[in-house]
Order: structure tokens, then C-alpha cells, then sequence
């Protein structure tokens, strides 16, 4: 089982590459990272704007009643964010909030269960939360590698993404 130790140092691993990809984006004319690059959502934009959609819609069940889930699909969530500085500010914002929220998890909230309904299983979903907090940290470095190899291939240089060069 994992502990806040690990979803602290990810809330921060998370952080460090999105400040990356961003600004490596950020050399990228709007057109460039809203090519269809072939990846599972698309383009940069695209895959940036989904991996905001899942860190809302897993936060929204983190913490009950104080964050509403994302307005569209998993399907439509490559749209979620249009506007490339509104989708800037909303990641650097809610990086933050992931942050806290890892900074304030008691070890004792690892060891339940979450009971969600899950649009893609149509039902009820009922897991360990320690495994769904693994998961959700996984999903963002699953779709920031696609991002970050997209960029590269686009020309731009976002920085290295090994956990072991991340300022402690």
C-alpha cells in the first residue's frame, strides 16, 4: 500500500512536468499544438486538456462537495479547454490544489474504500483508495509521456521527466 509520503512527492512530480510541458508548449503556435498528432485525444492541446479533465473528475471524488465534476465526457474532454491560457491557468491553479490536498491527506483516509459511479463501466465502482490514488498518478504520467513525446516530436524541448532529478 502507498502512503501520503508517495502522493505528496507525486502531487509535487506532478507540478515539476506540467510546469514543463506547458512552457515547452508555450513555444508552439496555438495551431501547431492543436494538430492531430495521432496520439489517443489527439493533439498536445487535446491531451493536456483530457489529463485536466481526469485530475478534476478524481479530485471531485477525493474530496466530496467541495469541487464539481468536470461539465463533459471523457469522449468531449479534449475540448474541455479551448483557450490554450485559460487551460494554462486552470493547470497551474489546480496543481496547486492537488498539492494541498496531498499535504493534508491523513494516512488513515489511504486505508478505505471510494464507491464512484463510472461513466466509462456505467455503474457503481467501489475500490481500495490507496489503489485509485496510485491510478491517479499514473494516469497523469501515462498522458504527460504521450504530451512530452508529441512535443518533442513538434520541435519543442521540454525538460527531462526522471522523478530522480526533481528538487526535493
Amino acid at each position: 500500500m502507498i502512503g501520503v509520503d508517495y502522493a505528496r512527492t507525486m502531487a509535487r512530480y506532478n507540478a515539476w512536468q506540467n510546469r514543463s510541458l506547458y512552457g515547452a508548449a508555450d513555444g508552439l503556435t496555438d495551431e501547431s499544438r492543436k494538430v492531430d498528432r495521432g496520439a489517443f485525444f489527439g493533439s498536445i492541446h487535446g491531451t493536456l486538456s483530457h489529463l485536466m479533465w481526469g485530475d478534476q473528475q478524481w479530485m471531485s471524488r477525493f474530496q466530496p462537495g467541495t469541487l464539481d465534476k468536470p461539465p463533459v465526457l471523457v469522449r468531449e474532454s479534449p475540448g474541455n479547454y479551448p483557450d490554450w491560457d485559460d487551460l494554462k491557468a486552470q493547470r497551474t491553479h489546480f496543481d496547486a490544489r492537488i498539492i494541498d490536498w496531498a499535504d493534508h491527506l491523513p494516512p488513515d483516509w489511504l486505508a478505505g474504500d471510494i464507491t464512484w459511479y463510472s461513466g466509462l463501466a456505467k455503474a457503481n465502482v467501489t475500490k481500495p483508495k490507496w489503489i485509485i490514488v496510485t491510478h491517479f498518478f499514473n494516469h497523469q504520467t501515462h498522458h504527460r509521456g504521450q504530451a512530452h513525446a508529441m512535443l518533442t516530436s513538434a520541435g519543442a524541448k521540454p525538460d527531462d521527466t526522471d522523478i530522480m532529478l526533481m528538487a526535493v
